[in-house]
């Protein structure tokens, strides 16, 4: 079923635990998302991009969310002992995150999940990403340039002003190209075409994919095509976070058949052509 799926060896992770965060800074980056900044122990910054933690967000003046919210990593400082988050303002327990100010402690559980691998023999890199996929694949990028490969990134949103991730990545080494609805050049025609010039410029050895399920289909088809190694990241409403209550799982292509997965557990990172669309 294409390309096959050998990896880099898996990095060790911390074990998952409940820590106490401290909120540093809690913003907006733009006009639908903000960035939550916290202070954390040692442990919780040694997880590999793609994994998430799952959220305690308070009760606040009547918002009383009951579930954990699953986030994935958005940036991490292990000097500083800092961990990142970025989110949208959604529901109930989002709108109470969005109230947290600097000192207040969060409580927060994980590193949890399998994160994201890179492909053998330092082969160059794709990152396609939309919306809060673009949260997703930030870490990605210096993860994969200090490992010695090279990076590209095409982000996509609506309009040029809810583009995230750029400046970072490009400080991290990636090169970005950006493409938006509003300027008609994100299609996935067009976003397929671009990865075939990556791969014709000896830039893409690998890919990952988060936030779109047309994204994701368009790797797909490039990923067949160009016989290539690929991940991705999956979004899912979860309970638990550890694979207790099958809140999360999912179908996935395994041989000939189906099966199903937990995504919490089992993920959030899958083989790019295990996916079925949503």
């Amino acid at each position: 079923m294409g390309a096959p799926v050998a990896r880099d060896s898996t990095p060790t992770v911390p074990a998952p635990a409940e820590i106490d965060a401290i909120v540093l800074s809690n913003e907006a980056v733009n006009a639908e998302y903000r960035r939550i900044v916290l202070s954390v122990p040692p442990e919780a910054t040694g997880a590999v991009p793609g994994q998430f933690f799952h959220l305690l967000c308070p009760q606040k003046e009547g918002l009383q969310p009951f579930f954990r919210r699953p986030m994935s990593i958005y940036s991490m400082d292990a000097a500083a002992g800092r961990v990142a988050f970025l989110y949208k303002v959604t529901g109930t327990g989002t709108r109470a995150m969005a109230e947290m100010v600097p000192g207040e402690r969060f409580n927060i559980f994980g590193p949890l999940g399998i994160g994201f691998s890179l492909p053998p023999d330092k082969a160059p890199i794709v990152v396609l990403a939309r919306g809060v996929g673009l949260a997703t694949m930030a870490p990605l990028v210096s993860h994969a340039r200090e490992r010695g490969h090279l990076v590209s990134a095409i982000l996509s949103a609506r309009t040029p002003e809810l583009l995230m991730s750029v400046e970072e990545m490009r400080r991290d080494g990636a090169e970005v190209h950006t493409v938006t609805d509003l300027e008609g050049t994100s299609d996935v025609e067009n976003v397929e075409d671009m990865l075939h010039m990556l791969f014709s410029r000896e830039r893409l050895g690998g890919l990952y994919v988060c936030g779109s399920n047309r994204l994701m289909l368009a790797a797909q088809r490039v990923a067949l095509r160009l016989d290539l190694f690929g991940e991705v990241a999956l979004e899912q409403q979860m309970a638990c976070g550890i694979g207790m209550c099958f809140c999360c799982v999912r179908p996935f292509r395994e041989d000939d058949g189906i099966v199903h997965r937990r995504v919490c557990c089992e993920g959030p990172v899958f083989p790019l052509l295990e996916a079925i669309q949503w």
